[in-house]
């Protein structure tokens, strides 16, 4: 999955907030390797140097908690239409015989779609309700606390595009099995082109994101 926010640093341009800036406290210096990754799917960043520094001023925080609310917006429309798109085909059965879903396995995935993709609105839903009405200071204090509200506040930014990328994979293997089943030669070549083309996009991504932790994790390195 590719990272949430944007690679980009966070300065602060007004002096006087640079003035009362505040270091990054020891308790988030010292991060898991589970950690890491998750501030890396989350931010961008495989540590919270640059996210604390956005913290410094109402200006950059603005930044960062818009970019997140219109994130948050567009997994909620994606949501949206995987619901519908599952609920049809969990709902209804197939208008064509070469192409059956309603196979044991096909149907399981649709419903295993179905259901990821609505805890995937409700978790979207509320993580948008705390960033509209989360402020600066408040953001600092929970991050100040701890890994274990560090954590609860990187899955609030990770885990509804978890939930929506599973509902998505879960609704590509039940339309992959259900064209491999298929009768029709036809239906079958489609879905192996298919099947390439969806490996070739996730080998891509994964490789793309691999190397851009591989040069966050030397970027954190060469700062400490």
């Amino acid at each position: 999955m590719a990272s949430l926010y944007s690679t980009e640093s966070y300065v602060t341009a007004d002096p006087r907030a640079l003035a009362e800036e505040r270091p990054l406290p020891e308790a988030l210096r010292r991060m898991s390797l589970l950690m890491r990754v998750l501030c890396f799917l989350a931010l961008g960043r495989s540590d919270l140097e640059d996210h604390w520094k956005s913290l410094q001023s109402e200006q950059a925080f603005e930044t960062v908690r818009t970019r997140l609310c219109r994130i948050l917006a567009s997994t909620i429309t994606t949501a949206g239409v995987l619901f519908t798109i599952s609920g049809v085909f969990v709902t209804t059965g197939s208008p064509v015989p070469y192409f059956d879903y309603t196979s044991p396995a096909s149907h399981c995935l649709l419903f295993m779609s179905l259901m990821f993709v609505t805890i995937a609105l409700l978790t979207s839903g509320s993580s948008m309700i705390r960033w509209a009405h989360t402020d600066r200071h408040w953001t600092q204090e929970q991050l100040e606390l701890g890994e274990y509200f560090v954590l609860s506040y990187l899955l609030s930014i990770v885990t509804p595009v978890f939930f929506v990328a599973s509902s998505l994979h879960f609704f590509i293997f039940a339309m992959l099995i259900t064209g491999f089943s298929s009768q029709s030669m036809i239906c079958r070549v489609v879905t192996v082109l298919w099947l390439f083309t969806y490996v070739v996009n996730i080998g891509t991504i994964l490789m793309d994101n691999m190397w851009k932790y591989a040069r966050s994790l030397d970027h954190t390195r060469y700062r400490q």
